[in-house]
């Protein structure tokens, strides 16, 4: 029998969702310190990063008269219209500064497409066009994941759904994670993930 080999997945700890960033996570900030002392426990790390370009269509400011927050329908269904952040090459969608990326294997970046969203690591919000990292763990012979990051109702909630979908055994550590907490999104992730037998640790 082939060992279990675990993998650490990193979700989008980007100065934009840091406080002072264009969509703070409140603390988000402080679980950096966590996620640096578990990277040295892993045999395996990835790192995401969301990467938008200017003219995405989940910001807001490119729906004339639509606000922050709210929802709008897309070719793949609902779809939250968000501040803009994570732009390509400014200084929000840049690591935090705190964060330990040395040791990263991998990182992989997200949302690049201008006409879709992307909150999972592993698929865009169309929930079929792949990101390629499942491939990429396949290939290391990773069978079980820890996701930590932000936030843990979107970026980390789908992407431990996904994942555990995709036949991975998925922890989640709340305690290396911050939520957004939109209109009750966490409880309702919490259970989404639950369901989906991902443990929340």
């Amino acid at each position: 029998m082939r060992p279990n080999i675990q993998a650490l997945i990193v979700i989008d700890v980007q100065n934009d969702f840091c406080p002072g960033g264009a969509l703070a996570v409140a603390d988000g900030d402080a679980i950096i310190p966590r996620i640096n002392a578990l990277m040295r426990e892993f045999a395996v790390r990835v790192l995401t990063q969301d990467w938008h370009p200017a003219d995405h269509s989940s910001f807001a400011a490119n729906h004339p008269g639509a606000a922050p927050f709210s929802l709008t329908q897309m070719p793949y269904g609902p779809q939250v219209l968000w501040p803009t952040h994570c732009v390509q090459g400014t200084p929000g969608a840049d690591f935090h500064d705190g964060l330990a990326t040395d040791p990263a294997d991998l990182i992989i970046r997200k949302g690049f497409r201008s006409g879709i969203d992307s909150y999972s690591a592993f698929f865009e919000n169309d929930r079929e066009t792949p990101t390629g990292l499942e491939g990429y763990l396949r290939n290391r012979g990773v069978t079980d994941l820890t996701l930590v990051g932000l936030a843990t109702d979107f970026c980390v909630g789908y992407s431990a759904i996904d994942a555990a979908r995709l036949g991975f055994g998925v922890t989640v550590l709340e305690d290396a994670c911050r939520a957004i907490d939109l209109d009750g999104s966490l409880a309702k992730a919490r259970d989404e993930m639950k369901r989906a037998g991902v443990v929340l640790a």
